[in-house]
């Protein structure tokens, strides 16, 4: 009589978003995904009903300013794949408090695969010109001289130590600007966010003020990767980590940078002003320069402009040569979602008109 192997525990966070929901979409369609049992916080009633029915995932119904439930559920699961927050250390430390008491309590070696962002790396060009500097994520020491407050840093910082102190082995995926809409059965289901927000708020800004904005002189560059492509590294990362691959980077070596091209902000923003024109939205595709009161109006203050005024370059150079992976989507695809970006805008304009 055959034993049926116990199922592989996984706690997921950041299901109906953008991001997650196309990493989660990925780890569904594993080919033994039948003895995993997955476990997703989510805040909407709905949504959670159709993750059980549709998909087969449990929902618990909760908020991540819930730390005792993330420590529990974390502690419940073998593997955590944490797509919602990357900023808040109380977040991080309770999932790491529940990582810890599975370790202690089971002898298990918990895996935690954390979305980050390359955000870490971002300079003070203001805009003004396109840096030298292209961090590899091999690099290990050139990400740890970036403290706090880059953003993102400190909780990286916790997700590098708990690997260290040796309770929990664990992964960072650090995207850079994220593009293209999400597709899917998630996305379909109505779960998943499938817009990509950035460009949808330039859209909306440009609509609302006549023309597009643009922060500093916009020689700064970016370097970006698309949604899917994400999804596919991190779904590598998972399939690794689920194997016990003992070879894989970890840790403050554990670092996975997901890019496939750059952008400069002044051609990305012209790119939105000339689709815009089409459209009879706007009168000039150049853009102008946002005041200082659009930057509160539009970013809620400095510190997100100021994010959009730096140069974020990198290579993604340890998942291409550790995990084969090979990004489909150059960095041209990012102009095929603009016109229907313009169009939702369309939509929302006229029906406010």
């Amino acid at each position: 009589m055959s034993i049926k192997p116990e199922k592989t525990t996984i706690f997921f966070t950041g299901a109906t978003g953008y991001v997650g929901g196309s990493v989660l979409q990925r780890i569904l369609q594993h080919p033994e995904a039948n003895t995993f049992d997955i476990t997703a916080l989510v805040r909407d009633a709905g949504k959670a009903l159709l993750l059980e029915t549709k998909f087969g995932v449990r929902a618990v119904i909760g908020s991540m300013e819930e730390f005792d439930k993330l420590s529990q559920l974390a502690e419940n699961a073998h593997i955590v794949v944490q797509c919602a927050e990357a900023d808040r250390d109380d977040v991080m430390n309770a999932i790491l408090a529940g990582l810890k008491k599975r370790h202690e309590k089971t002898g298990d070696l918990p895996i935690l695969i954390h979305t980050s962002g390359a955000g870490i790396i971002a300079d003070n060009a203001r805009g003004e010109y396109m840096s030298d500097f292209i961090l590899s994520d091999l690099d290990s020491e050139a990400i740890e001289r970036f403290t706090p407050p880059a953003v993102h840093r400190s909780v990286d910082i916790l997700v590098c130590k708990a690997d260290a102190e040796g309770y929990v082995r664990t992964y960072i995926v650090l995207p850079t600007a994220i593009f293209g809409f999400g597709k899917g059965p998630l996305y379909d289901a109505g779960i998943s966010n499938r817009s990509p927000a950035l460009i949808s708020v330039f859209a909306a800004a440009a609509v609302e003020r006549g023309r597009p904005g643009i922060i500093g002189a916009g020689k700064n560059a970016w370097s970006v990767i698309h949604v899917a492509d994400n999804a596919d590294l991190t779904y590598l990362l998972f399939c690794a980590a689920l194997t016990g691959n003992s070879k894989l980077g970890h840790g403050r070596e554990g670092y996975y940078l997901t890019e496939n091209g750059e952008v400069t902000m002044y051609e990305y923003f012209k790119e939105l002003g000339t689709a815009l024109v089409e459209r009879g939205l706007v009168m000039e595709a150049e853009p102008t320069v946002f005041t200082p009161d659009e930057y509160v109006k539009y970013f809620g203050g400095d510190a997100i402009a100021d994010l959009f005024l730096s140069n974020i370059r990198g290579r993604g150079d340890r998942g291409r040569r550790d995990l084969g992976w090979t990004p489909k989507h150059p960095r041209e695809d990012i102009w095929k979602e603009v016109p229907e970006v313009v169009g939702g805008v369309a939509k929302k304009a006229k029906g406010s008109a």
